[in-house]
């Protein structure tokens, strides 16, 4: 079971941040869309320890309580 450090809030703010240990990557972001209160906008950087972490920005918070989640796109200052 792989470790996964994470950080979630907006632009301005991290509301929430932790460890998620899952079987997969995809499983990990499906955990914290399912554990945490994500809205629309929200950003998340998850990685495991010793690489950079993979940036996502919250695109849809379906009634049904699923999140959807599309890489986000850092651009150089």
């Amino acid at each position: 079971m792989a470790t996964y450090t994470f950080s979630l809030g907006n632009a301005t703010d991290t509301r929430q941040a932790g460890i998620i240990q899952s079987q997969s990557f995809d499983e990990a972001l499906k955990l914290v869309g399912e554990r945490m209160s994500v809205a629309q906008g929200d950003t998340l950087e998850i990685g495991v320890k010793g690489f950079p972490p993979a940036r996502f920005q919250c695109v849809s918070t379906p009634f049904d309580g699923s999140v959807f989640w599309q890489p986000s796109i850092q651009l150089a200052a």
